[in-house]
């Protein structure tokens, strides 16, 4: 029985392109048809499918760590971004609570997924440390000729033995590994330390509201757990997609610094449910995952620079228009950005002012009166909760220069 108007009209509402009828032909049309017939889901369908499991839809009633969990760790390059992150994300954050995770060491900064600092649970900065390796083999490659007559093993050994005597800046680790091999790269010297041991960064390093230099040392030794199996390909796809999803391979490798998943999604595959973007790109996703009505309302958020939501996938329009590609920064410069009605739409910067605290927000273009009020009322909620000021301000102004 086919489709007829009342389930087409259903699919539109949902998002999702009504699949036609098939048709007879040469196997090279009948392949092309099935592409045709998986279902299409338009860019709105996408964005409020990743808002919904990225907690952005309404803010979660959910404990800091197993928000953490839940989100396959918050991108750290920067020390406040997690913070920031969790406060858009769940109900009632206190920035208090991500520290005392962090000082009771079930959650810790390490290098993980596209090789950048990550704030992740114990268990995961254990697991998928391994699962990236390849990610820091690639990297090393990169130095070798800053290595030759290295003897890696033992360096790792050396290395291993410092950063567990006490935690180690990176200068001071170069240093030490100087002494043994004077010849060497000193920077080629400390990627290779960095590459082949689990190293995290200790507090206070990370902490709200403290400073603190890096130093390093060991997971196991920081964690006091031994060494962990890395997690299994076929499982970080399926919590990517539960986090992420509906999303292509090429989605996920970018959001992992992986090459070579296709062959773990064909496995997958008898599980999942397949749709396609507007483009004809295939999607994944989990059967049960949530893929809410596009036009399920999306409030105003503010996310900070590097949030993953903004890194998660190889094609970001389902959070970034066209119109606004490459407005979330200039140069190696990130900026906060703030979602309206789901998408980017403005760029934002937290400074102090004597005893106030000041929000400026830059529209990326016209803003409409409702929205501006929407925005300025987040703003205070972020002052309010993310600022010990007395006073605040939000201000609407021109803070960057795209130079066009």
């Amino acid at each position: 029985m086919g489709a007829g108007p009342f389930a087409s009209a259903v699919l539109r509402t949902v998002g999702v392109s009504p699949v036609p009828p098939p048709c007879r032909g040469s196997p090279r049309t009948l392949r092309t048809m099935a592409a045709t017939n998986t279902p299409v889901l338009s860019t709105r369908a996408l964005n409020r499918a990743t808002l919904e499991r990225q907690l952005l839809l309404r803010r979660a009633a959910v404990p800091v760590r197993e928000a953490v969990g839940l989100l396959v760790g918050l991108q750290a390059q920067n020390t406040r971004p997690p913070y920031f992150q969790l406060f858009s994300r769940l109900e009632g954050f206190d920035p208090a609570a991500l520290s005392a995770l962090m000082e009771s060491r079930e959650v810790v900064r390490i290098v993980t997924l596209r090789s950048t600092i990550h704030t992740h649970t114990a268990e995961d900065a254990l697991t998928l440390r391994p699962l990236v390796q390849p990610a820091r083999d690639r990297e090393l490659h990169m130095f070798r000729s800053g290595l030759t007559g290295v003897d890696l093993d033992r360096l790792a050994s050396l290395a291993r033995e410092l950063v567990e005597e006490r935690p180690r800046t990176m200068k001071e680790l170069r240093e030490e590994l100087l002494v043994h091999w004077p010849d060497a790269d000193p920077r080629a010297l400390a990627v290779a330390a960095r590459c082949r041991l689990p190293l995290v960064q200790v507090t206070p390093r990370g902490l709200w509201g403290r400073s603190g230099q890096v130093a390093l040392t060991t997971a196991e030794h920081w964690l006091d757990r031994p060494p962990q199996p890395a997690a299994t390909p076929d499982a970080t796809v399926l919590r990517y997609l539960r986090a992420f999803g509906p999303a292509s391979v090429k989605d996920m490798q970018t959001w992992a610094g992986l090459t070579r998943m296709r062959e773990v999604f064909d496995r997958l595959r008898p599980g999942l449910v397949t749709f396609r973007d507007e483009h004809g790109v295939e999607l994944f996703d989990l059967p049960d995952a949530p893929r809410p009505d596009p036009g399920t309302p999306a409030p105003a958020r503010f996310l900070p620079e590097f949030d993953n939501l903004l890194l998660g996938h190889a094609d970001r329009t389902r959070v970034i228009t066209p119109a606004f590609k490459g407005r979330n920064g200039v140069g190696n410069q990130s900026y906060g950005t703030v979602l309206a009605d789901g998408f980017l739409a403005a760029l934002w910067r937290l400074d102090a002012t004597g005893d106030t605290a000041v929000v400026t927000v830059q529209a990326l273009g016209r803003l409409d009166r409702a929205t501006r009020e929407e925005i300025t009322r987040e703003a205070v909620e972020l002052l309010t909760v993310m600022s010990p000021a007395p006073a605040y301000d939000v201000r609407f102004a021109t803070f960057v220069d795209f130079e066009d």
